[in-house]
């Protein structure tokens, strides 16, 4: 297969590059770097086995259409995003740009290039906006009521898809996924939280969990989610899937599993709650049990300890 990721030097992006050229796919990435690194691509470009081929470009600009065109990629998974849903409080036009227009930009290269299918990275815990907990963990059939930009621009783009399909026969999954943590995770971002407690864990300094300990989150683990996206390329034809365990973990849970896993016993900072956080959240992952044939498999004491020594290894 000739595979083109967008956001392929990211977190996700690029532990899914490592996937598809272990399989022995040809791979493009393209990124532009502002979040992404290089590093995260480091064993991937020095084995000159690879078929890999870089870019670095910014979606919004014309030239992606072409250069995605001009690649013919057979299967385009897209997860290049602005990721931050308080950046795209702050600023929706410029989340738009990113999340609509350059996602546009990926379609049309698509298109006009001869992709057969585009997996797209969708956004579990903001498409659907707060739940009721009796509604969790969440189904796709719920509905879609976005409370941040970002979470709109989500749910516009899977339209986007459908017309796509529709109009040009372009096939599309789209994967609503839930909190997502492993290697590679940006310990200073806003998301990663558990990449942001193991490197806080490991310099021995506090950690602050904002309200009382009892919001939950559904936490999957890269490679489970890598593993999706790959199942995802010959399955689920014109669906949503969530992508998540189903599990609703607290903050406190998580945060006294990885403390305990380094030996701290000092109980975490609390601050006040953050406006808009979601209080509860986790997906029901049934849909893509049946139709990508995909479960998760790591649990989330296997899964923290694993970033734990990735992070212990990069000290």
């Amino acid at each position: 297969m000739k595979a083109l990721v967008t956001g392929g030097a990211g977190f996700i992006g690029s532990t899914l590059v490592d996937r598809l050229l272990a399989e022995g796919h040809a791979v493009d990435v393209i990124d532009d770097l502002s979040t992404g690194s290089l590093a995260n691509l480091a064993g991937a470009r020095a084995d000159r086995a690879n078929q890999l081929t870089f870019h670095q470009l910014d979606l919004r600009q014309p030239g992606a259409v072409d250069l995605i065109a001009r690649r013919a990629p057979e299967v385009v998974f897209h997860l290049a995003a602005q990721m931050s849903v308080r950046e795209s409080v702050a600023r929706p036009a410029y989340d738009a740009e990113i999340n609509l227009i350059g996602g546009l930009n990926v379609l049309e290269g698509a298109r006009q290039g001869g992709a057969r299918k585009v997996v797209f990275a969708s956004s579990g815990g903001t498409i659907y906006g707060p739940a009721d907990p009796k509604d969790l963990p969440i189904k796709e059939s719920h509905p879609q009521r976005p409370l941040s930009p970002y979470g709109i621009a989500k749910k516009a783009f899977g339209d986007y898809l459908h017309a796509y399909r529709e109009l040009h026969d372009l096939e599309y999954t789209s994967l609503a996924l839930a909190n997502i943590y492993g290697p590679r995770q940006d310990p200073h971002g806003e998301a990663g939280v558990v990449a942001i407690f193991a490197g806080l864990l490991l310099k021995g300094e506090p950690c602050t969990v904002f309200g009382d300990g009892s919001k939950t989150r559904d936490y999957v683990y890269v490679d489970d989610v890598v593993d999706a996206f790959v199942r995802a390329a010959d399955r689920g034809g014109g669906l949503l899937c969530n992508i998540g365990t189903g599990v609703q973990t607290s903050d406190l849970r998580l945060y006294e599993t990885m403390a305990n896993a380094v030996g701290v016993t000092a109980p975490p900072n609390l601050a006040p709650d953050r406006p808009g956080d979601l209080q509860r959240s986790a997906l029901d992952p049934g849909r893509a049990a049946i139709h990508l044939g995909w479960k998760p498999w790591t649990p989330l004491d296997e899964g923290v300890g694993a970033v734990l020594r990735y992070f212990r290894d990069k000290r």
